[in-house]
């Protein structure tokens, strides 16, 4: 395999927790994904946990500081990773209201998904977010981290993380010098 020299500025990887539910796993799993990626070369990722932003309970007319400001963490990353549970075969609407708030911001990026649950792994939420995150404009990786909360442990699926988030460096280098060299047509 050919190796180039890399030159580019790092890619910055917001890992998003999705779940704010009390007694939730996803915060230990976000960490634990967040540990995966930090020290690996070309990346700088950071932790979005929803349930630090005070949303409103309806979408308002005027966007509030704390949308300000989740907005403003999407509109900053080259990449995302969506760390969800599966609730009902879906994924929760703490995620979707957040997804939401953003939509330009998305555009042209990456997206995997570390997804958890029992006996799915959490894959029919993955599968549903593929859908919202296509009609962002977004790229959806084929390959992610799927835990089954019954019987894997997170070292299991650190292969997985890897390969995951080497996937995720080569297209948001690829899609980050494409939004540079011309722009979107949305």
């Amino acid at each position: 395999m050919h190796e180039r020299q890399e030159s580019e500025s790092p890619l910055r990887v917001a890992v998003i927790i999705g779940s704010t539910r009390e007694g939730r796993v996803g915060a230990e799993i976000g960490r634990w994904f967040l540990a995966c990626a930090t020290g690996r070369p070309g990346l700088v990722p950071s932790l979005v946990d929803l349930a630090e932003f005070d949303f409103p309970a309806r979408y308002p007319d005027t966007a509030t500081p704390p949308i300000r400001d989740f907005v403003a963490e999407v509109g900053r990353a080259d990449a995302f990773v969506v760390v969800t549970p599966e609730y009902n075969r879906s994924f929760p609407a703490s995620l979707k209201q957040a997804i939401d708030y953003a939509y330009d911001e998305w555009h042209t990026k990456p997206v995997g998904f570390v997804s958890y649950g029992h006996g799915s792994r959490g894959l029919y939420a993955v599968e549903q977010l593929r859908s919202v995150f296509t009609e962002l404009h977004t790229v959806t990786l084929r390959n992610g981290v799927g835990v089954n909360l019954l019987d894997e442990g997170l070292d299991d699926r650190s292969g997985a993380a890897a390969l995951m988030l080497d996937q995720l460096r080569w297209w948001g280098l690829a899609l980050r010098d494409a939004r540079a060299a011309r722009p979107y047509v949305s």
